[in-house]
């Protein structure tokens, strides 16, 4: 069998990558640029490389499947699936790039929602991910996606996986101990909790255990990105993958706005509320926005919910397994199921390569052990040009009056004594000064630059950041053109009636633990 198209398609995707590159590089489309952001506007890198680099794979394999001749082979199979790929990867790229962007541009004019303090693209989360899906379901379900695209839109999963191997490289066994007993032990009770209850209800309701296991992880875990890991072990389609995510975030985001409100009524303290948003949110995006609109003027609150989200991302590993034996189980009814065997034979690939670099990651490898997603702190290697200079110090002095809170005075003391923050502790306590604003805006552009100096992010890590942007983009552009409105109608209301009572019953019953058990320090 023939596999290729004979379609000048893909030698078109090239020519329009190629022109992006051009218009990029020449500099005539920095007017279109300074109106998406000027300055601020972060992916003039990526538009004067990514689409020469591909652009020119595309415009010659487009040439050669279009002219040459066809033959049947392995040769024919993998490479027909490259006008799939890049039919994909264009998408991503003009989501990325310029849709977003410009959303961003339109929620900007319309001014902040209310006393949130957010444009409603923050809000909604109206970011190139989310978009991409969109996208991808409308090509799907509006366009079709063209024959000679289709062997290729197969490729996204392999994206999507490959960027969860990737993952690994931005956590550090190194953090646990800075998660506290209680985190693990709340954690560990509303994971395993909220995963076993979605199983038991699924069971009983009669969903496909599929669309169970998949639900349970994303409900359970961490969101998406659990999802994401658990779909190939228990083998969810594409249509129960995209119920799951949607279940989550919309979920996510009613919490993202009753949460602060609850915790504003109960009086609850930055560590309480904390706990509580990292424990009964799920996605990391949703945990840190209501942790930011709980506390608008601090990181107290913020800092403590990422310890229990970090807490979670931990434990997917053990879910995973969890979810491979139960899957075997209950596919294979009457037979008895080694663990051994189970996790030898079905626990996917990619997972184990999310643990490995997890393993490496720990030993330093990629960045220093003691680093959060890549970033540590040292100040040994602070440039002169990257000191405080005397006019900063003089605005910083002038403004310290401003200051109320005697750790915050003491840390800015030693920061002007010493022209750079002195300490991981000093740098959480100036990021809390900036955030409060109380020394008005000068001040806080010259700590926030006393901060990057010493705040490093590893070059490894940087690069795996790009591939794993890249990737998840790629994959979730992918996904949304393999979800038809037929088959999410299939589908049914249950995934999104259980996902809810898990999601409330998670939320309530973590509420009463905070309120009883945490205090002002963990």
């Amino acid at each position: 069998m023939v596999y290729s198209k004979k379609s000048p398609a893909l030698f078109i995707i090239g020519l329009i990558m190629l022109a992006i590159w051009y218009l990029g590089d020449s500099g005539l489309m920095n007017g279109y640029i300074e109106h998406l952001g000027g300055k601020k506007y972060k992916y003039f890198g990526e538009i004067t490389s990514l689409p020469l680099y591909f652009g020119l794979i595309s415009a010659a394999f487009g040439l050669m499947q279009w002219l040459g001749p066809q033959k049947e082979g392995n040769w024919d199979y993998f490479t027909s699936a490259i006008a799939g790929a890049m039919f994909i990867l264009i998408i991503a790229m003009l989501v990325r790039w310029f849709v977003a962007p410009e959303i961003a541009v339109w929620s900007k004019a319309m001014g902040k929602v209310g006393d949130t303090g957010k444009y409603i693209h923050k809000l909604l989360g109206l970011n190139y991910i989310v978009l991409g899906i969109v996208v991808g379901i409308i090509v799907v379900n509006v366009f079709k996606v063209p024959g000679w695209a289709e062997n290729g839109v197969r490729l996204s999963r392999l994206g999507l996986k490959t960027g969860v191997i990737l993952l690994g490289t931005l956590y550090s066994a190194a953090e646990l101990k800075n998660l506290g007993g209680l985190s693990i032990i709340m954690i560990g009770f509303f994971v395993l909790g909220s995963v076993g209850m979605v199983l038991w209800m699924g069971a009983r309701r009669n969903i496909p255990n599929s669309m169970g296991g998949v639900l349970s992880a994303g409900m359970g875990v961490c969101g998406v990105s659990a999802t994401v890991a658990a779909a190939p072990v228990v083998q969810a389609k594409s249509v129960e993958i995209a119920y799951t995510i949607g279940t989550i975030l919309l979920w996510g985001v009613g919490c993202m706005f009753l949460f602060p409100i609850i915790g504003q009524l109960l009086g609850m303290s930055y560590v309480q509320f904390g706990a509580w948003a990292g424990t009964g949110i799920l996605n990391s995006a949703q945990v840190a926005g209501a942790a930011l609109a709980f506390q608008p003027d601090g990181i107290e609150t913020l800092k403590v919910a990422e310890i229990f989200n970090i807490t979670r991302v931990l434990i997917l590993p053990i879910i995973v397994i969890w979810l491979a034996v139960w899957y075997v189980k209950r596919e294979q009814t009457g037979e008895a199921v080694k663990v051994g065997k189970v996790i030898f034979e079905k626990f996917p690939l990619f997972v184990l390569g999310f643990i490995l670099l997890f393993a490496l990651s720990t030993t330093g490898i990629f960045a220093p052990p003691l680093h959060y997603k890549g970033k540590y702190f040292d100040n040994t290697k602070v440039k002169a040009s990257k000191m405080m200079t005397d006019e900063q110090i003089a605005t910083l002095t002038a403004n310290s009056d401003k200051i109320q809170r005697a750790d915050q005075k003491a840390a800015l003391n030693r920061l002007i004594e010493g022209r750079k923050i002195a300490s991981i502790e000093d740098d959480a306590t100036i990021r809390g000064l900036v955030n409060s604003r109380v020394m008005g805006k000068d001040s806080g552009k010259i700590l926030k630059k006393a901060h990057k100096a010493v705040r490093w992010t590893a070059p490894k890590i940087k690069a795996f950041r790009k591939w794993i942007t890249w990737l998840f983009a790629f994959g979730l552009v992918g996904l949304g053109m393999q979800i038809t409105i037929g088959s999410m109608k299939q589908a049914g209301g249950q995934p999104a009636i259980i996902g809810g009572i898990v999601g409330f019953t998670k939320a309530a019953l973590s509420l009463v633990v905070v309120m009883m058990f945490v205090k002002e320090t963990i």
